[in-house]
């Protein structure tokens, strides 16, 4: 109570302006519904809206896109989308282009709420996104030509009661070269804030809504693809709560971003128009919001300071960056906001000044602060170009006692001029009384201030501009001794004015000592040290000045300045606990009074340090006695080397320096409807005629001159962009501005005008034979369109009858629509307009270069200087194409000749990928050579090999022409003896696989040959994936053709006669004689031996049935589609369908029997863990049963209420050697290898963990244990895979986010990863012995490695800015990095035996890599996986969990190729992956028998 009094009682007595900000109304949303012409999104969980075509493209992130799509989950995507489960459950980033206002699992069936969207460009609504955003980004040249409106209304949440809707919209407002989005969130319009998975094993987790922007996966060079950028606006459920109470725009409720640039874009940029706004904590009066406009003064014993943050308390909501409050107890300050005893919060940042042009804001944690940019220095709210002179102006005031004689001083002129690079103040008073000028002579302390402020900066130290920019004031206090006389100074600063000068005003008043006329007063060199505190800086000092006139000689005075200087401090950032002490050191201090002038001089200077600093230094820059151009910086470098550096907007070597002119340039800031004129250093912005600049200072808005009622009062004023019209009320006539009542009115304009000229004279006297003679409407205005009778031209006017640009038709041709708006300015008239081409006094500016424009309002390709001659062409954004530039006098070059196209070689040189998407060079990349006209040159070598070839002109090896490095090359130009073409080389050159303008041509097979020329015996098509074996004439052997993904057939192996089954197989016709596929025709499965499998299925109908050696269906065993399948391996009774049992099966993991009596047993797997069920699936009390007789099952009892859940133990895989374990959310399955191929048929689910999400998995071998990390739980566990086993929690402490797991069998220990404080810790097998071996230089560690062998760790780190593989031994020792180029998501990392290299999946660079450990022979196994999340290897295969199939892929490390996936019938994301075996594979025997391998 007594901080709320207190501030109440100081904003009583500063002046207050309170305006009252409400959050945004579903009124205030954009217009939205069938009457705003929006299309209507079709009901359900998973719609997407036709494809909604743009008339011009639209820039999101850097790239064009000329569709977008709008879908039922809260998001507008630029590609059509992939099915909900691939990305409603996910957070950002996307693998599709995303504006994603509020993503969520939505669903509008059942008629719950609409969904509406439409392209537009009504000029409303352009008008309103065009104001947001200059509002919100002030020095954006925007001015949109289209919009996308998307409106959710009342939608509701997936299977969540329909009494909780949202309604929200995002509109996309885009022009030719940028795009914006605003979010808008009414208030009242969130009333759920995330939706459930539909991920079973998620089923109690809720999650938020993700709001914000992706730019979704690059492809790089047809193959690579990596993760694009992506931006969050939220973080959890509570930052999505808070969508409606703040915002960036000073508006609750609208966000506003910037989402792309045609020709530069990084990420998304958000608004920061008036900070964030937030609503009072719960319970508050959260619906009223205020903005206080206060105007802040002190004194010289009361330093400024900006009103007193009070940290949230900890049941407050915390806001956004920045958006901490204060409180005003209302009991005390009646703002009339409903009643007493409230308390109204209120943003702090409303009272942040804005930050400068050239500043950046940084985010503190209470708020947030100003810093200028590079190049230029100061407070963040002023900042000045470093190294250029500076300019001070302003009135000096007051009344100065010279004696006993009262001297006023009324508002003379005070300029300054200080040398930056060196530290020299000058300042000059004018009109100065001559007693006054003789006696102020000393009081060189009003001078010295603009000295302090630019003074040069010796080592650790910063002049005074720096903290207090240009508002501050300065107090000072000076007694002359020994006559006591008192003088005070003030002096305030005003700002920067248009010229980016200081403004100072000075007032004077006290008494001085009388000076005789003409004295001389001179001053030693001096030193003052200031002290700093938040908000002031103080300094006492003592002077001496010496004084000699012809009446009193030489005289000795003195005098004490005692002075602070308070200035608006940013106290967020970080500061010194201590106490700051600088001290100024005035070389040279001359004072002069010029009588005829009435001019009172000073001229100091100055060099700020910390105490004692400067003694010892003779480097130039410190001593001044540099070089360097007066608009330079001296920059010091060892002993008494030194560089002079032009200084911002400056350009020259350093010592003759000259201004930019950033008109002349395009370097404008300048917004739409301004005027760029240029300054010395810098430039500004005016705005034109008609306009104003807005509340930021910064952009021009219209000037609504209606508001002044300018016009007649029988007259109506229409106000336009820049002008407005005066129209006489209807009866009325006259010019707007006077309107008479008149039963014949006077000609107007129009009409005087073809009067003159259908007379046959124009208004000059001369004949207009053949002349335009206008067209005016009934009440005597221009027609909008107007023709030209003799010419056949028309165009359109305004309503002076002269002609809009861009408007005129050729004969024939049809008109404009002249009632349509004028269009925007094109960039290039935008640029044309903005040059200044005249001096603020009407003379014109020779030199600057006017871009010309067709038209269209597009750049003409030819482009000229005017003033120096030379021509250029130029592209489509005005850009130089080089090579064009021609000399003063030459002919310029033919615009409109197209550049040639690209040749093969030199797209094939533009496709390598030399760096990754990080930036890194990638090595050992091979790149052609091409010449002057695009061919190949004939000489290729590779410049990290340092081998060296002769090419054709196809860029294709001459065989015998490769040398080694170091041997000398072979004469391209000189025919090699070689061999003639074989027949294969004959038909691969033969094949055309590019268009005549270098373009591949995809889709044509090209034969492979040998190194003799023969064809290979495996022969695959590049573009379908299908391989087959061939002959030695390239005849494919019949039999051998494999479909893409599968294993191709070994064509070395001698043909065995076929089986009866692959006869079948091969006679059933599966396509018509046309290509096309029949369906419906069973096609028999065979295995690798060409044997029957012993089930059939049929793959129209789903139907299957065992089969016996001879494929004759065994009887009784055949189940209708979706039923679990009889096991064809053993002898099975007959089974009767039961499909209600079947239906709830359908539903679980576990195996339900259906006997023909009726009776319906439900078992937990193949185990007795059983129970009796009804009919339809449900089980019966009293039933359960786990002794080796399964319980006895009866179909009277009645079923129970509710189903039960599973038991969690352990149900190992049958008859299966080896065996892929994976986790999956919830459970860990099985997935057997026959041989080195996928057994899916025999999968099944190893252990149920309901409420668990396992993520890393491994795998004892010598137990017979697996081991598993829960992500849910933050446990380590582990189980026997004995049937019945159940799991072991191993450790349960101080984990946060557990996934990568290995086991070290050898050793007997695990180690593990933890992602979220970023550590890598190990323990024995039974959990104890914990100890961490990593926590630093750790970001984000994922997958983890042992091989035991050696006694390595190996671990991934997929931090984004520096991701990396290390190695380390088990104990810790001997870290250091394996790989850490061209790499992005390292997820997966498995250990390849056979060759001893370490492997990688990376879900950023899409590629399978290899690499030994110490870092050599690095080599791509697969280029283009999909997203991977885990991985193993076992013989020659690798097997890999990818998220994106939601299955388990294998790849064949010999064919690179990708041979087979698993996908499970839960579809769902799989984590770790791990090998399980009956005995221990050959390597992990080997390490077992090696236990002293350290």
């Amino acid at each position: 109570m007594v901080r709320g009094r207190m501030l109440a009682v100081c904003l009583l007595c500063w002046s207050c302006t309170l305006c009252v900000v409400t959050a945004i109304q579903r009124a205030d949303m954009f217009p939205y519904g069938t009457l705003s012409g929006d299309l209507i999104l079709a009901e359900g969980d998973d719609e997407t809206s036709r494809v909604l075509s743009l008339p011009k493209p639209l820039y999101f992130y850097s790239s064009p896109f000329s569709q977008l799509y709008v879908a039922t989950n809260g998001i507008i995507s630029a590609q059509d989308l992939p099915m909900e489960k691939q990305y409603v459950d996910d957070n950002f980033p996307t693998d599709f282009p995303v504006v994603a206002p509020f993503l969520a699992d939505i669903d509008t069936s059942g008629g719950r709420g609409q969904i509406y969207y439409r392209v537009t460009e009504t000029p409303s609504v352009l008008n309103r996104v065009a104001q947001d955003v200059h509002r919100g980004f002030p020095d954006a040249k925007f001015t949109p030509t289209h919009a996308v409106v998307a409106t959710w209304e009342n939608v509701a949440a997936y299977e969540e009661p329909s009494n909780k809707v949202n309604t929200f919209q995002a509109v996309i407002g885009y022009d030719e070269t940028d795009s914006y989005v605003l979010f808008l969130y009414p208030e009242g319009g969130l009333n759920f804030f995330g939706t459930r998975p539909k991920e079973p094993y998620n089923v109690k987790i809720e999650l938020p809504a993700r709001v914000g922007f992706s730019r979704g996966e690059i492809t790089y060079f047809f193959v690579s693809r990596t993760e694009g950028p992506y931006y969050s606006v939220t973080s959890d459920e509570q930052s999505v709560k808070y969508l409606y109470q703040v915002g960036n725009t000073g508006i609750p409720g609208v966000w506003l971003f910037h989402t792309g640039n045609r020709y530069s874009f990084d990420n998304i940029a958000p608004a920061s128009t008036g900070g964030l706004l937030a609503t009072a904590p719960t319970g508050g009066h959260g619906k009223t919001y205020l903005r206080l406009n206060i105007a802040l003064y002190v004194s010289l014993q009361a330093p400024l300071e900006v009103l007193d943050v009070y940290p949230p308390h900890r049941n407050e909501p915390r806001l956004s960056p920045g958006g901490h409050i204060v409180s005003v107890d209302t009991e005390d300050v009646d703002f009339d906001s409903g009643g007493k005893g409230q308390t109204i919060y209120v943003n702090i940042n409303i009272f942040q000044q804005q930050c400068a042009q050239n500043a950046f804001c940084s985010d503190y944690a209470t708020g947030f602060c100003c810093h200028c940019e590079p190049g230029f220095y100061g407070n963040g709210r002023h900042c000045l170009p470093d190294g250029a002179p500076q300019r001070v102006s302003g009135k000096v005031s007051g009344t100065v006692t010279v004696g006993s004689t009262l001297v006023t001083l009324n508002n003379i002129d005070l300029h300054a001029y200080i040398v930056v690079g060196d530290g020299r103040a000058y300042t000059a008073i004018s009109e100065v009384p001559e007693p006054v000028g003789w006696a102020l002579m000393p009081v060189a302390a009003i001078g010295e201030l603009f000295g302090w402020l630019f003074a040069l900066e010796l080592p650790n130290s910063q002049a005074g501009f720096k903290d207090t920019g240009a508002e501050f004031t300065r107090n000072a206090e000076v007694i002359f001794y020994p006559g006591n006389q008192h003088l005070s100074i003030v002096q305030t600063g005003r700002g920067l004015d248009n010229h980016n000068h200081l403004t100072v005003d000075t007032v004077v008043s006290g008494n001085v000592p009388f000076l005789p006329p003409g004295a001389e007063v001179t001053m030693d060199p001096f030193k003052e040290t200031y002290q700093y505190y938040p908000s002031v800086v103080t300094s006492i000092s003592m002077r001496e000045f010496s004084l000699v006139s012809a009446e009193r000689g030489s005289e000795s005075f003195s005098f004490q300045l005692k002075q602070n200087i308070t200035f608006r401090d940013c106290q967020h950032a970080t500061r010194a606990a201590t106490l700051e002490t600088l001290q100024l050191t005035v070389e040279r201090v001359f004072m002069m009074y010029v009588k005829e002038e009435r001019v009172l001089r000073y001229a100091i200077t100055n060099k700020i340090g910390p105490i004692g600093a400067g003694q010892g230094l003779v480097n130039p820059c410190y001593s001044g006695n540099h070089n360097c151009d007066t608009t330079a910086q001296c920059i010091p470098l060892e002993d008494q080397a030194f560089q002079c550096q032009c200084a911002t907007g400056y350009r020259g070597d350093g010592r003759n320096c000259y201004d930019i002119d950033e008109c002349a340039e395009g370097l404008t800031s300048c917004g739409a409807h301004a005027q760029c004129v240029n300054l010395p250093g810098s430039h500004r912005c005016q705005c034109q005629s008609g306009y104003e600049f807005g509340y930021d200072g910064r952009t021009c808005v219209d000037i609504d001159e209606c508001s002044s009622s300018p016009c007649h009062i029988n007259a109506r004023c229409i106000n336009g962009l820049g002008s407005f019209q005066c129209r006489c009320q209807p009866g009325f006539y006259g010019d707007g501005f006077y309107c008479t009542r008149q039963e014949v009115r006077p000609k107007s304009q129009c009409e005087l005008h073809r009067d003159s000229l259908q007379s046959g004279v124009h208004l000059s006297g001369r004949p207009s034979l053949g002349a335009f003679i206008p067209q005016c409407d009934p009440d005597g205005r221009y027609r909008p369109l107007q023709c030209h009778s003799s010419t056949g031209y028309c165009w359109c006017v305004d309503s002076q009858g002269q002609e809009r640009a861009g408007t005129r038709t050729s004969p024939g041709s049809p008109p404009k629509n002249c009632d349509e708006p004028a269009p925007p300015k094109t960039h290039c008239e935008q640029h044309r307009d903005s040059i200044q081409t005249t001096s603020p006094e009407g003379y014109p500016l020779v030199g600057a270069y006017v871009p010309q424009c067709d038209a269209n309002g597009q750049y003409t390709p030819l482009q000229c200087h005017g003033s120096i001659g030379h021509c250029w062409c130029v592209d489509s954004n005005g850009q130089e194409r080089p090579g064009t530039r021609t000399q003063p006098g030459a002919p310029p070059v033919d615009c409109d000749r197209p550049e040639r196209a690209r040749t093969h070689c030199e797209h094939h040189r533009d496709s390598v990928q030399t760096t990754s998407p990080e930036g890194y060079p990638i090595v050992g990349a091979y790149v052609p050579t091409c010449d002057d006209n695009g061919q190949y040159t004939p000489l290729q070598c590779h410049g990290s090999t340092g081998h060296c070839w002769c090419v054709d002109s196809r860029g294709e090896e001459r065989p015998g022409t490769r040398t080694p490095p170091g041997a000398p090359a072979v004469d391209c130009d000189k025919p090699v003896s070689i061999r003639p073409k074989t027949h294969c080389e004959h038909h691969r050159d033969s094949v055309q696989t590019t268009s005549p303008e270098g373009y591949p041509l995809v889709g044509a097979y090209v034969p492979q040959c040998d190194d003799n020329g023969q064809y290979t015996t495996l022969q695959c098509h590049g573009s379908t994936g299908h391989c087959w074996c061939v002959d030695s004439r390239g005849e494919e052997r019949p039999g051998t053709r494999t479909p893409p993904g599968t294993a191709p057939k070994d064509c070395d192996r001698p043909e065995r006669p076929k089986t009866h089954c692959e006869q079948h197989r091969d006679s059933v016709h599966t396509t018509s004689p046309d290509g096309y596929p029949v369906p419906g025709v069973f096609v028999p499965q065979c295995d690798a031996e060409g044997q029957y499998t012993p089930r059939q299925c049929h793959g129209s109908t789903g139907h299957c049935w065992c089969v016996d050696s001879r494929g004759e269906e065994r009887q009784g065993t055949r189940t209708p589609p979706g039923a679990p399948p009889v096991d064809c391996d053993r002898p099975g009774e007959s089974v009767v369908t039961v499909l209600r049992c079947i239906r709830y099966d359908n539903r679980i993991d576990h195996l339900i029997s259906c006997k023909a009596v009726g009776k319906f047993i439900y078992c937990y797997g193949e185990t007795t863990y059983c129970w009796c069920v009804d009919q339809d699936g449900r089980e019966v009390p009293g039933t359960q049963s786990n002794d080796v007789v399964k319980p006895s099952c009866l179909p009277s009892v009645a079923p129970p209420t509710r189903w039960p859940l599973p038991r969690p133990d352990v149900t190992p895989p049958t008859h299966a050697d080896v065996t892929l374990l994976y986790a999956q959310g919830q459970k860990i399955g099985a997935l057997p290898l026959n041989g080195t191929r996928l057994d899916a048929t025999r999968s099944k689910t190893v252990l149920a963990l309901h409420g668990s999400i396992v993520v890393g998995i491994a795998y004892d071998c010598k137990e017979n244990q697996v081991y598993w990390t829960d992500l849910s739980a933050r446990t380590i566990n582990r189980a026997s895979m004995a049937p019945g086993a159940e799991p072991e929690i191993l450790i349960n402490t101080d984990l946060v986010s557990p996934e990568g797991l290995t086991v070290d069998v050898n050793r007997r220990l695990m180690f593990w990863v933890d992602s979220n404080p970023d550590m890598i810790e190990s323990a024995n097998l039974d959990g104890s012995g914990r100890r961490t071996l990593f926590d630093t230089d750790l970001v984000n560690p994922r997958a983890i490695i042992v091989v035991s062998s050696t006694g390595t760790l190996y671990w991934t780190d997929w931090n984004r800015e520096a991701p990396k593989i290390e190695s380390s031994s088990v104990n810790g020792q001997n870290r250091r990095v394996v790989v850490s180029d061209g790499i992005g998501l390292p997820n997966a990392l498995t250990y390849d035996s056979s060759a001893g290299q370490i492997c990688w999946a990376d879900a950023g660079t899409k590629r399978l890599e290899c690499v030994y450990p110490d870092g050599s022979g690095r080599r791509v196994i697969h280029p283009n996986l999909n997203y991977p999340f885990s991985m193993v290897y076992y013989r020659n295969h690798f097997y890999y969990t990818d998220w994106r199939r939601d299955g388990v892929i294998a790849v064949n490390k010999a064919s690179n190729q990708i041979t087979e996936e698993y996908l499970p019938e839960q579809r769902s994301h799989l984590y770790g992956i791990a090998i399980a075996t009956t005995n221990c594979l050959s390597g992990e025997i080997c390490a077992l028998q090696k236990p002293n391998v350290k």
